[in-house]
């Protein structure tokens, strides 16, 4: 989870320096930020990475929460999570960059998947079933 946290800092961090360089360069002026309805290109993929981060993250924060209130965490699911945060990170870092959907894709999809076993895992545990 900390990681996952420091990931989204570190989004803030940098499309507060693309903000700052599209605005030396001229692109945007600092009052257009004021209502936000245009992103300038030099932090577009950053302002829109930053929004990803609030949307399956989230169901990843809850689902360690649960386990960790339930006593279900175990080394699979510390795997998975730790899969899940590394592959937001690769995400992120080719979302900040090229942007390539090829490249983009499989680490969401690999993120989606370890998610699902993680929210899969903790049905079965509350279940009683594992």
């Amino acid at each position: 989870m900390l990681l996952q946290v420091a990931l989204i800092y570190a989004i803030y961090a940098l499309i507060s320096v693309r903000r700052k360089a599209a605005v030396r360069a001229g692109s945007i002026r600092t009052s257009d930020f004021r209502e936000n309805r245009n992103e300038p290109p030099e932090s577009l993929f950053v302002r829109n990475n930053l929004a990803n981060q609030f949307e399956l993250p989230v169901l990843f924060f809850a689902a360690c929460l649960a386990l960790y209130v339930t006593n279900g965490v175990n080394i699979l699911t510390a795997v998975l999570a730790w899969i899940f945060v590394l592959s937001r990170c690769v995400h992120a870092a080719i979302h900040v960059t090229t942007n390539r959907i090829r490249h983009r894709q499989p680490a969401f999809v690999v993120g989606f998947f370890a998610l699902l076993a993680i929210w899969l895992w903790f049905a079965l545990h509350i279940a009683g079933l594992i």
